[in-house]
This record gives C-alpha cells, sequence and structure tokens, in this order.
C-alpha cells in the first residue's frame, strides 16, 4: 500500500481526533507530542501520520498512566518495557472490569427492590418459595452499641465492596415471639463473589412467611404480632431465625417511606 501523508493545522488534526485544540497545545508544551513541522507565522502542522502514535498516547492517558510515565515510554519505546506495560495494564483492566461487574449487579438488586416497593403498601403477609442463601454474619448487640457504629463495624469485618450489597439484622423465632427485640443474634448482608470458610450463615431452600413493614422500626413488634397470628390461623410452624431486610432506604428520603423486609421459614403443622 502506498503511503502518504498530508499537512492538518491544529483544528484540523483535532477534529481528525475529537479532541480540544488546547490538547495539542499542551502535549506540544510539555515535549510528549509535538506538531512535524512549525511554520514561519508560527502555526503548527501535524502530519496524518502522527495520527497513530497520538492515539497511542491517548490509550495510554486513558489506563491511568501519568504525563511523565507516558513522556518515558514514548521517547524510548522498546518491545521489553511495552510487554510490561500491557500486562500490567491488562491486570489493572481486568480488576476494573470485575468491579464493574459487581457494581452492576448491585445496582441492578437495589432497583429490582425499588421497583417492588412501588407495589408494597406496609403489613403484607403472605407465603413465598426461595431458594437457599448464604449470608456472611457478624454479632451486634443493639441494646449495648450505637446505630452509628454499625457500619464502621461491618465495613471492618466484611469490606465496603460487601457491604454495598446491603445490611440486615436477624434473630431467632423464640425471641421474636417472646418480644426480645434489643437482643438480636447480629447482622447479616448477602454472600458476594469468595465465601469465607468461616461466619456463614445458610438460609435453607423452602417455604417462607414474607412480612412487610413501612415506616419506622418502631412498629416492628406489631408486624411480628401479626405474623404470629397469621402463622396460628394458617397452622405455620416458624422455624430459625427472622431475617429483616431494608429495601429501600438508598432511594427514600423519609422514614414513613421506609420498607423493612422480614423472612421466616414456615411449615405446614
Amino acid at each position: 500500500m502506498k503511503k502518504s501523508t498530508k499537512l492538518l493545522t491544529t483544528a484540523e488534526f483535532a477534529k481528525l481526533h475529537d479532541v480540544n485544540k488546547r490538547t495539542l497545545h499542551y502535549y506540544d508544551s510539555i515535549g510528549l507530542f509535538s506538531p512535524a513541522k512549525k511554520g514561519e507565522n508560527q502555526y503548527r502542522y501535524y502530519e496524518t501520520s502522527q495520527s497513530m502514535e497520538f492515539e497511542y498516547i491517548r490509550m495510554l492517558k486513558e489506563l491511568n498512566m501519568s504525563m511523565e510515565e507516558i513522556k518515558k515510554y514514548i521517547e524510548y519505546p522498546n518491545s521489553k518495557d511495552f510487554l510490561q506495560l500491557a500486562d500490567a495494564k491488562i491486570s489493572e483492566i481486568d480488576r476494573q472490569m470485575e468491579k464493574l461487574i459487581k457494581t452492576r449487579y448491585i445496582l441492578s438488586e437495589m432497583k429490582s427492590q425499588t421497583e417492588s416497593c412501588e407495589q408494597l403498601k406496609g403489613g403484607e403477609i403472605f407465603l413465598t418459595e426461595c431458594e437457599e442463601e448464604q449470608y456472611l454474619t457478624t454479632p451486634y448487640n443493639f441494646e449495648e452499641e450505637f446505630l452509628e457504629e454499625a457500619f464502621a463495624h461491618v465495613k471492618e469485618v466484611w469490606g465496603i465492596e460487601q457491604c454495598r450489597m446491603g445490611i440486615g439484622s436477624y434473630l431467632s423465632v423464640e425471641k421474636a415471639e417472646k418480644g426480645e427485640f434489643q437482643e438480636y443474634d447480629g447482622l447479616f448482608t448477602p454472600a458476594f463473589g469468595k465465601v469465607p470458610k468461616e461466619g456463614v450463615l445458610i438460609k435453607p431452600k423452602g417455604t417462607y412467611l414474607c412480612a412487610y413493614l413501612k415506616g419506622s422500626w418502631n412498629n416492628l413488634p406489631k408486624l411480628y404480632e401479626k405474623i404470629f397470628t397469621y402463622a396460628n390461623k394458617e397452622n405455620l410452624r416458624l422455624t430459625g431465625f427472622a431475617y429483616e431486610w431494608g429495601m429501600n432506604d438508598f432511594s427514600v428520603s423519609k422514614e414513613e417511606d421506609y420498607i423493612t423486609q422480614i423472612m421466616i421459614k414456615a411449615e405446614q403443622m
């Protein structure tokens, strides 16, 4: 293929690459990327053959390389440095992609929960089938500790990315039936990614009684009363733990709009 080149003004070269002219002026001023020629009138002229070099520089910048790192490589390009650079950046991209996949999953879950809350009025009680779930857990005493300390606690135990999955609380059915709401068994979060060997609670597959509270947590005891009344009426045995989960605390600003979900395993007597 016959190679040919053409001189372009700064404006033309900038338009060709969808960048601002000031970017080209800046790169020239620091010696990173300069025009092929400068006229007597101090006009800058770039050759079209410089396009690929410019795009390589942009790619390296998009990979979060500093100007000094890019300049150093551009001045002395070689296969050894390039292969090291490629390996490092591919690993970095893989980590970013993994993080984005996790973020997308969490955002999708939050969206789904918010959409569900739009249909809830609070006070609903019904039976539903659930698959097995794995929860990371940590002890937490609501009576002795302040709620504002809860996040700092779980962040230290689980890590910030896991916390973004959401944080729920759980207590035994026996405690809920006795009204011992100051003695929760702990906090939980749906296990995300690699599951540790310890501190994992299995929520069994099966039929669950599902109930929703709209408004302040102070009204939870009244909802539990309705739950046990419903279970007795339907001849249901409630077992294991009551799992409390905030459904929309990330999408509402008033306490009266909060939706809390309660799930308890139920068996027909």
